[in-house]
């Protein structure tokens, strides 16, 4: 079936509304979807602390294991309707290839083949080519791309299941904002390379996060609803990062791989996460305020509170992550890969000057327009989900 056939055939469906408690496969997909986001941040912690010594390190596993359980689960979720589904079950569902399932699954078992397609081809990489030098190689695109739709289905299906009740929706709620801090995790990650802490007084380190951020914000607010929905995206985001921050660095870990600048005896936490608190509550206001005003309007509105809040809180805070008092185990600003020559060391608490700023801050507002009204076209489309 086409995927535009797919999508319409998703929405808008009459049925009796079920009961209000989250259905098994969606816990399943959730606990697979952060062991995904914690195996990557470890992963992540490991290349920085020891290196790549085997494909088969913890992380890479707790990886994989999310896109073991997802695919599972969701599969066999398919495979119930499919053969003994109700009749409520079978009209809820999404046909394709023969076999009905809820569309969130269908997204989650094509994310699962993606995910565990990149491992081999992972392994295979690095075996001929190294170690990467983007975070964003031809296999970890793939992996990206199907952690998104592990994510994604998971949203699908805490959205499917919220819309199609009639009482308190409470629970499904908290999943489904839960689901979508870890996609706005997963997107920090994936533009880590230019979001790093040099250079958050440079026009591109806006221009990314105004292309990327909004999009996730607007579209999981304008679909799950609620008075402050991009505000606890934003706080999940920030509380996951800082536990990490905590955990990482309480077990041992030294470099196995040359060249060896640095000797670390623990595992490196992750950097200080993004304050998109901000930008997220200006958000929910502008949102709340605006109600159901034109979504170009809207989408306006919110790219000039986005570019203006989130400047005014990270551009101070990058001064502040440069000072001796972010040198501690909260913010983590003092803690070096073993791999940083002493040339970068050097400049280590040293920030980028900043560069075409009456230029670049434009084209940062521009892209989170662009940003946001996507955002509000795939969240009318995601709060209309019902299969």
């Amino acid at each position: 079936m086409a995927i535009p056939a797919i999508l319409a055939r998703s929405v808008r469906l009459d049925v009796a509304a079920r009961p209000t408690r989250a259905p098994w496969f969606l816990y399943s997909v959730l606990f697979a979807s952060t062991s995904v986001i914690v195996g990557v941040i470890w992963d992540i912690s490991w290349h920085q602390t020891i290196g790549r010594d085997t494909f088969w390190t913890p992380a890479h596993l707790a990886i994989y294991l999310g896109g073991l359980v997802a695919g599972a689960a969701c599969g066999w979720r398919t495979l119930q309707v499919t053969l003994a589904g109700s009749p409520l079950d079978r009209a809820t569902a999404v046909r394709v290839w023969g076999f009905s399932g809820p569309l969130g699954a269908w997204v989650c078992i094509w994310g699962a083949f993606a995910m565990l397609t990149s491992a081999p081809f992972d392994d295979w990489w690095h075996n001929t080519y190294g170690l990467d030098v983007k975070i964003l190689s031809p296999p970890h695109a793939l992996l990206a791309a199907g952690i998104c739709a592990i994510q994604y289905g998971a949203m699908l299906a805490a959205l499917a299941w919220r819309n199609r009740s009639t009482t308190d929706r409470g629970e499904l709620h908290v999943l489904y904002l839960f689901s979508a801090a870890l996609l706005l995790i997963n997107s920090a990650t994936i533009g880590s390379e230019y979001l790093q802490r040099w250079d958050m007084h440079r026009s591109l380190f806006y221009q990314v996060a105004a292309g990327v951020f909004p999009f996730v914000l607007v579209s999981s607010a304008r679909a799950g609803g609620g008075r402050w929905p991009a505000s606890a995206m934003a706080f999940m985001y920030t509380a996951v990062t800082l536990i990490m921050i905590v955990i990482l660095p309480l077990f041992p870990g030294r470099p196995l791989l040359g060249p060896i600048y640095i000797h670390t005896d623990h595992f490196l936490p992750p950097a200080f996460p993004l304050l998109l608190i901000a930008p997220a509550l200006a958000i929910d206001v502008a949102m709340h305020r605006m109600g159901r005003a034109r979504d170009w309007r809207l989408a306006a509105m919110i790219a000039l509170l986005f570019v203006v809040t989130f400047i005014g809180v990270q551009w101070p805070f990058a001064n502040f992550l440069t000072t001796p008092w972010a040198r501690n185990w909260f913010f983590a600003a003092d803690r070096m890969p073993y791999g940083v020559p002493p040339s970068i060391q050097q400049r280590w608490y040293v920030l980028e000057p900043p560069d075409h700023i009456a230029t670049g801050l434009p084209l940062a507002a521009l892209a989170a327009f662009v940003s946001a009204r996507c955002g509000l076209w795939w969240g009318n489309w995601l709060s209309r989900v019902q299969r």
